[in-house]
């Protein structure tokens, strides 16, 4: 059961994400009726959710198992694919600043 916790614990946090900082996009969005865009602050607040995001991938990849066999390889990767997919899905939310 344990294995399966370190498998699936990488793209839980990719989609834990994915939803905040979506989630706070568009409630920047909304809060903030602009032509030009979002604000310093509703930026401010993406980028910050972003980090904490990727800063959260640190602990997962320290407790994750190693070793040279494909049970302990498997929950390593799927950790570094929620961290690849966290990159390069959410930069250009917070890289952007059209609403």
């Amino acid at each position: 059961m344990r294995w399966l916790a370190h498998l699936i614990a990488g793209p839980t946090l990719w989609a834990l994400v994915f939803s905040l900082v979506y989630g706070a996009h568009g409630w920047a969005c909304t809060a903030q009726i602009s032509p030009e865009g979002l604000g310093a602050a509703g930026r401010m607040m993406l980028v910050s959710l972003w980090v904490l995001g990727l800063i959260a991938f640190i602990p997962l990849l320290r407790i994750a198992p190693t070793g040279p066999h494909l049970r302990h390889k498997l929950p390593r990767a799927a950790t570094w694919i929620g961290l690849g997919a966290t990159v390069f899905t959410l930069f250009p939310v917070v890289a952007i600043t059209s609403c």
